[in-house]
């Protein structure tokens, strides 16, 4: 009887839940809203402004009807293009920059790099100047030797352009392919 009169004693003294002030709720997850709003477009404001600091690298050459017979094939992922040698600093100018799924076809006419729903470019192979496995380019980094690195000429500025396989194997193939062809062309420019 005790223990009852303790339960019943101590439910007289539960009170309700507080009741939810939604106004200042509202006003924290809009204010948090457009903070993140915000932070967005200064991150597109960045982006837009490096994309015109890089406003004097010409055009991309596009990619030849007609290319030629293909040496090597590889579908995968373009990760982007930095200045090269420095694999933080990437390039936005002209679409270089856009991340996509990529188709490269190498032939005697450079590299094919055809991007569904961003712009294909080609790599002229007289443009060439090395292929080497690496870990990362901006904003993307892998285990050693995961990523296919193109460094190119393009006008007057070297660039790394970094790719990944659907089958990371095909990496190797393509370094000493297009490491031979470089050596190739400057024996035949000397």
């Amino acid at each position: 009887m005790t223990h009852t009169l303790a339960s019943a004693a101590l439910a007289a003294e539960q009170k309700s839940a507080e009741v939810t002030d939604w106004a200042g709720r509202i006003g924290w997850v809009v204010g948090l809203l457009l903070f993140v709003a915000f932070v967005y477009w200064l991150m597109r404001q960045g982006w837009k402004w490096r994309g015109s600091l890089q406003s004097d690298l010409p055009e991309l050459p596009e990619v030849p009807q007609a290319p030629g017979e293909a040496k090597l094939t590889m579908d995968g992922r373009y990760h982007g293009s930095t200045t090269a040698g420095q694999w933080l600093d990437r390039i936005v100018a002209h679409g270089l920059g856009t991340r996509s799924r990529a188709g490269l076809t190498l032939t005697d006419a450079g590299i094919s790099v055809v991007r569904p729903g961003a712009n294909d470019f080609l790599i002229p192979a007289a443009a060439l100047r090395e292929a080497r496995l690496d870990k990362g380019i901006a904003g993307k980094v892998l285990a050693e030797g995961g990523l296919l690195i193109v460094t190119w000429e393009h006008g007057s500025t070297l660039l790394d352009s970094g790719f990944r396989s659907d089958r990371a194997a095909e990496h190797t193939a393509w370094v000493d392919t297009l490491n031979s062809m470089i050596n190739t062309t400057e024996g035949i420019a000397r």
